[in-house]
């Protein structure tokens, strides 16, 4: 029986290009007279789509500086 690997060592570079490929396969999806929001394509939908951005997004660190205070803008 198969199964995932627990080690997954994907780069910086790997992860843009990861939401780069499902940010186009989104815009390909939700193309006016293209598919319905809804409408599953190979499985997924734009709303599985984005669900997966908005995971991948909160898996990233944002920089700011510990030493001086945080000053936005």
């Amino acid at each position: 029986m198969t199964h995932y690997n627990p080690n997954i060592e994907l780069g910086i570079e790997d992860m843009a290009l990861i939401e780069d490929a499902l940010r186009q396969a989104k815009r390909r999806l939700s193309m006016p007279g293209g598919p319905d929001e809804d409408a599953p394509i190979a499985g997924h939908t734009v709303r599985e789509i984005d669900d997966l951005l908005g995971r991948l997004h909160n898996q990233k660190v944002f920089f700011r500086p510990t030493k001086t205070p945080y000053v936005s803008g």
